[in-house]
């Protein structure tokens, strides 16, 4: 497999970026990585010159770029070359921590949808207590949805869950202000009765405050409503951690407890932090384009790679062609 990957983009790049994929080349010698980005500042962070190819170019996309207008217009962009290396079938799949409207962007223009796909969604793989975590769309692509959309996320999460996660079976849930059949707005009520008559293990709905515990191992909803959950699970998790930060600093009997907890607080860190899965997929795509946060480390990087590969060797985007195929007949 070759992995297209956008250098340039996220908050740490390149240095982040690069190490994140010698990373995956050390461990899977299999794949290949295509970087693209300023050659000069790539070069000081190699620390393997096999199964790598850069692909010079000094022009990116920023964060502050209009999405559209920056792909139409950049076409040297660091992120449309990795986009079109993947059209032209140069490439396999693709992973940037760049702007992300401009991601979805090129994704739609460049890679391009897959037929019969009306709106694809954005959907990373959220934490849950047991470890396991579940997948969530749309978190952002689309603020509008109608039901045979929600349907399409309803298909495509069940795939990428099953193929990509291992997930057996995987249960579907739609995310409600309650469980009862009847309940929520005229999205969610018509939406409900096209997921109870799917070839799909549908649970029913499934509530915000539940998310966390794995009440479902794909949840559905429009991307304005997945998005501000998403922002508020982020944002909780933060003031969490800043208080238990400031609840530990602020004696030297806290300091010393907060000595004897440290592993602890780090592992529990690290079950909360939802890039260990890898980044968001832009599913409904024809070729897997994975959104990596901008923030990201190279451990986060390396895992979005991972899951790029993996979507790749699993042939998501044809199964999900297959899956909507045999739902329309």
């Amino acid at each position: 497999m070759k992995i297209a990957v956008d250098a340039m983009g996220g908050d740490h790049a390149p240095k982040e970026i690069v190490l994140g994929a010698m990373k995956v080349i050390k461990e899977f010698p299999s794949v290949t990585i295509q970087l693209f980005g300023d050659e000069e500042k790539i070069r000081p962070f190699l620390t393997n010159g096999q199964n790598v190819e850069i692909i010079h170019t000094t022009e990116m996309i920023l964060s502050t770029d209009e999405p559209v207008r920056a792909v139409r217009r950049k076409k040297e962009a660091s992120m449309v070359l990795m986009a079109q290396s993947v059209k032209d079938g140069h490439a396999d799949a693709c992973v940037s921590a760049g702007n992300t409207g401009a991601l979805m962007a090129a994704g739609l223009f460049v890679v391009g949808r897959i037929k019969g796909i009306e709106r694809p969604a954005l959907a990373p793989t959220l934490p849950t207590m047991d470890g396991k975590g579940f997948v969530m769309l749309d978190l952002g692509a689309n603020a509008d949805a109608k039901p045979e959309h929600l349907l399409q996320y309803a298909v495509m999460g069940s795939i990428y869950a099953e193929k990509v996660r291992g997930t057996a079976q995987p249960t579907v849930g739609l995310l409600n202000i309650g469980t009862e059949e009847k309940k929520g707005n005229e999205l969610t009520k018509e939406t409900y009765d096209l997921l109870k008559e799917a070839d799909l293990n549908f649970i029913g709905n499934v509530e915000s405050r539940d998310l966390l515990n794995g009440v479902a191992d794909v949840v559905v909803t429009d991307g304005f409503t997945g998005n501000m959950v998403l922002k508020s699970i982020e944002g909780t998790a933060q003031a969490l951690f800043g208080i238990l930060k400031e609840t530990f600093t602020s004696s030297l009997k806290a300091k010393i407890a907060a000595g004897l907890v440290q592993n602890d607080l780090r592992a529990l860190k690290s079950k909360m932090d939802y890039t260990e899965y890898g980044g968001a997929a832009l599913f409904g795509l024809s070729a897997p384009v994975i959104k990596a946060h901008g923030s990201s480390n190279a451990n986060a990087i390396y895992n979005a790679i991972k899951q790029a590969n993996s979507m790749a060797e699993q042939r998501v985007a044809t199964m999900i062609v297959d899956a909507l195929n045999k739902e329309q007949q």
